[in-house]
Parts: C-alpha cells; structure tokens; sequence
C-alpha cells in the first residue's frame, strides 16, 4: 500500500480541511517519515509572515527529503495567495492546490494535475478522517470573512462568509458523536457572524439552541467570536446552554480607540462584552491583542497594558504586528522592530504574572475535566484539561493518581501546581 505524509500548519481551519484530505486518501497509510512516503501534503498557513516562512521551509524540507518519485502537494492559504509566485519560484512542486478543492485531492494527485480557483471549499457532508484525539473534533461552521480589518489579508483570498447550513452541522455532530466525539470546538474567521450571509443576524444563538435539541454532545465551546457581532443575548445563550461551556474567545486586538479605529474595528462595547463574560459564573475568557500595530502610540501601549493588568484574561494570545501586502496597514511606516519587541516583553511579562495567579489558584480544587490517554510529557502522566478548556491552547493538567478506565470525562483534584505545572488525581468519573 502507498503511503501518505501529511504536514498541516496553522490554525484548526486548516486542519479541518486536512482531515477531509485524509478522508478521501484512505487508500494510503499514513507515515510520520517524510522519506518514505509516496504522497507528501504540506497544507500551508498565509496569515502572516512568520506562517509563510514555516510553509516554504516545510515544503523545502520536504523537496530535500523525499524519495525518488514521491509526489509533492502544496495546498491552503500560501497557496491561494500566491499561486503564480510559488509556481514560478519552486517549479518542483508537483501539485499546486488552493483553498477550494480539498474534497477532490484525490483525483488531482490521481491525475498529476493543479487546481487554482478563486473560490473557498465550504465543507458539507464530506466524511473526515479526525487526528489527534478520540474524544475532541473541530467543527467549520462557515469559510471567509466580511469584516474589513486593516491589517488582515483573508478576505483577499478566501472571500467574502459563507455559512454552512444548520441541518448540515447538525448531521456532522450527528456522525462524529455516533463515532465517540463528545467534545466539539466550533470554528470560523467569525464565528458570531454565521448566517447574516444568509440575512440572519442571531444564527449562532439559533445553532447553539439547534445543538442544545439535539443533544448528541456533552461538551462544546466556540472560538474566535467577533466584538461587533456579538451581543448580550449570544453571551447569555451560551450562559444558559447545557452542552457549551462558558468559553468565551474574543479577540478584541487592542484596547485603545484610536488604535481600533485605525484597524477598522469597531470599538462600541468591546469592554461592556468583556465585563459581562467575567460576570458570569464559572466563565473563561480569551482573547487575543496585536501589539505595534503602525499608529500605536506610547499612550495606546500603555492603556493596553494597563487594560489587560486590570481585567486579567484567563488566557491572552499575543501578536506582534505583521505587515501584509495587499492590506490597508501594509502601506503604513512601520514601528521599529526594537520597539515592537520592548512592548511584546512587556505585555508577556503582564501575562505570564496573572496566569500564575490564576494556575495558583486552582490548588486544592475540584475540577469537571476531559482526560485524553497519556500526556506527550511523559508516559507516567495521563492528559487531561478543564472542560470549559479549549484543546491544547489552554493548557494540561497532568494526572498521576486514581482510577482512569478510558478516554472521558473525570473529576479531578489539583494536588500541584509548580511553574504553571498542574498534576492533579482523579475522584471520579
């Protein structure tokens, strides 16, 4: 039997899409040794520069390493923004694909051929094959983006949203938990912004009542929820359901006006939306700020700073400024990269401080968890996260007593907590 070396880079969108690759590659073994895999897909991130770089050096590696006649396959969003450039750039590369034809790899790698459209796959009922866990799966609730954010170029190649069905992620969750996949992340570039492509501003509330009827999960979580198109009644709808957990993941990129003004981000009740999350019982905040963006000045900086010490995040992603061609900033002077990088330490030291704080916290409590088999740490450990966590940005706790009989949901102790190190041991399942 051939076999399949697949390398997905950036975000769980793309992930996704490379699961539904493997779906239709199951004619192929999978095998982590690129040198002796007949199929290599390196399946590329273009967000920004630092992704871009990641892409072209696997797909470098994978030219050096591969056996003689191995096929070559790069798709995803590299790919879809700079087609002609690669083609002409790496002439070696066998197959070329975009972000439109993931559910026809097969044929493409059947028949040696490219495919370059200007257009996004939205996925509906294709089969995936799911990695990674046996319990946790991601869900694409809709591709594409109709924010205008100055900095971000995913519009520009993956177009304007489009929403999938409520019926089809229905019957998705349907055939992922009949398979044992209990625990769902749904995901979008905007996720709150799900069918007002379709007229309809309150779809995610009316998905997340969809889910609740349903009843086939026992745990979810959304990410990456968008300032102007949540509202209260979304926060509340959460709140109230008995399947998703009270995560609440919004990027809000900074705090000052003007610098949100200047990213083309509305800046109307983003704290409002922030306090209200905090308020609600046993809820998790995320977030994520992008620092030295062109116009930020030392005052912007500075109120961001003092922002995140006061409102203390559960967990914050944080960005330094990249420049994209082909967006409205990227024609603005950037900040010098020794400023860029006296600020990022600033706000890491910010974080790493209240993180501490809230890992210390957590001592001696009994926490609702998922275990997933053994902790990549160590054999001696098994993996396990808070439930209202989102899988393998949040953070692990690792188990080291009681009874453990198989993947699932247990209750867990915290016994230790040691340079943001949690061990804990089981009390039940």
């Amino acid at each position: 039997m051939k076999k399949l070396h697949v390398v997905s880079l950036g975000c769980s969108k793309n992930l996704v899409d490379s699961e539904v690759m493997l779906a239709k590659l199951q004619d192929y073994t999978i095998t982590s040794n690129l040198g002796e895999a007949d199929v290599i897909i390196i399946n590329t991130c273009g967000f920004i520069e630092a992704a871009k770089k990641e892409s072209l050096s696997h797909i470098f590696e994978a030219l050096n390493e591969r056996k003689k006649g191995a096929l070559l396959v790069a798709s995803g969003c590299l790919v879809a923004r700079y087609a002609k450039e690669i083609k002409e750039m790496i002439p070696e590369i066998d197959i070329l694909t975009g972000v439109s034809d993931y559910n026809k790899i097969d044929s493409m790698i059947a028949n040696k051929q490219d495919s370059i459209r200007n257009e996004v796959y939205l996925q509906q009922d294709e089969q995936r094959i799911i990695t990674g866990s046996n319990i946790h799966a991601y869900i694409k609730i809709s591709e594409g983006c109709n924010q205008t954010c100055s900095f971000c170029a995913i519009p520009s190649f993956k177009g304007k949203l489009q929403s999938r069905s409520i019926d089809s992620i229905l019957k998705e969750i349907d055939n992922l938990s009949k398979q044992g996949f209990k625990d769902i992340s749904f995901i979008a570039q905007d996720t709150s912004s799900f069918l007002r492509d379709k007229g309809i501003n309150d779809g995610l509330l009316k998905l997340i009542n969809a889910i609740d009827a349903q009843g086939a999960l026992s745990s979810a979580r959304i990410l990456y929820l968008y300032p102007s198109s949540t509202d209260i009644d979304l926060l509340d709808a959460i709140a109230k359901s008995n399947i998703f957990q009270n995560y609440y993941d919004m990027p809000i990129q900074h705090i000052s006006n003007k610098v949100l003004n200047h990213m083309q981000r509305s800046s109307k009740d983003v704290i409002k939306l922030l306090e209200y999350m905090k308020k609600i019982p046993n809820s998790f905040v995320r977030s994520s700020v992008i620092v030295g963006y062109p116009t930020e000045k030392e005052e912007d900086f500075n109120e961001l700073c003092d922002f995140l010490e006061s409102f203390k995040f559960d967990r914050l992603n944080i960005f330094e400024y990249s420049k994209e061609e082909g967006t409205k900033a990227g024609n603005l002077e950037e900040i010098p990269r020794k400023i860029r990088t006296q600020r990022i330490n600033k706000i890491k030291k910010i974080v790493s401080k209240i993180e501490k704080n809230k890992f210390s916290n957590m001592l001696n409590k009994e926490i609702e968890c998922i275990i997933e088999g053994k902790s990549a740490i160590s054999s001696h450990f098994y993996s396990a996260r808070d439930k209202r966590w989102a899988k393998d940005i949040d953070g692990e706790i690792l188990v080291n007593d009681g009874e453990y009989n198989d993947v699932g949901y247990y209750n867990v102790r915290i016994t230790q907590c040691k340079d943001n190190i949690l061990v804990g041991s089981i009390v039940n399942k």
